[in-house]
């Protein structure tokens, strides 16, 4: 039986790098993956899965409105897919989640989702809130806090280095505008827990 799986860590724990690295263990083995990144990260070029240790591959993008069935099963047409590797899952929208369950349950095809689980305040994105609720396999990547304990949240911050509280849920940046950090921290950071 195909599942659907959630790889959710904070920024910088190396899901995009745990994602290539599985879908070239499939390619390896003569298995056919398909790559999905969202749209709306654009620090990369487009169609390209990026990681920061500096390995990449080409995918497709989605936006909002793509239906991601009707794309997976166009895809289908052309060859057999042994998996579907989906980057940036906090940007799914929780049809699109649906929509890849039902590429695990009816075209019987794994699909594998790498993406953050909260935002900057410590609330759950959209995608990832519908795939922790749905997906069949939830897995944690791990990176550290400055402490060395676990990192499991994230703060954003100014060109000064200033923490910040407040703004859009969704600002794309890296090591420059987002550091993680372990619970404790996070709250130091931003004043206990944000409303």
């Amino acid at each position: 039986m195909a599942k659907l799986y959630f790889h959710y860590a904070t920024m910088n724990a190396g899901k995009s790098t745990l994602l290539l690295q599985a879908s070239y263990n499939y390619r390896e083995r003569g298995m056919e993956t398909f790559l999905l990144t969202s749209e709306a990260d654009d620090r990369g070029q487009p169609n390209q899965i990026l990681s920061r240790i500096g390995i990449e591959n080409r995918s497709d993008s989605f936006g909002d409105s793509t239906d991601l069935f009707a794309l997976i099963e166009r895809r289908m047409k052309r060859s057999s897919l042994a998996c579907v590797f989906v980057d940036e899952a906090q940007f799914l929208t929780r049809e699109q989640v649906r929509q890849l369950a039902r590429v695990a349950d009816d075209l019987l095809i794994p699909v594998m989702c790498y993406g953050l689980r909260v935002d900057f305040r410590g609330k759950l994105f959209p995608g990832s809130a519908e795939l922790l609720a749905i997906a069949d396999d939830l897995r944690e990547c791990r990176t550290i806090c400055f402490c060395g304990r676990k990192a499991t949240m994230v703060v954003r911050q100014d060109a000064e280095g200033n923490v910040l509280t407040e703004g859009e849920q969704i600002q794309i940046g890296g090591t420059e505008t987002y550091t993680s950090l372990c619970r404790r921290h996070w709250r130091e950071a931003v004043g206990d827990f944000l409303e």
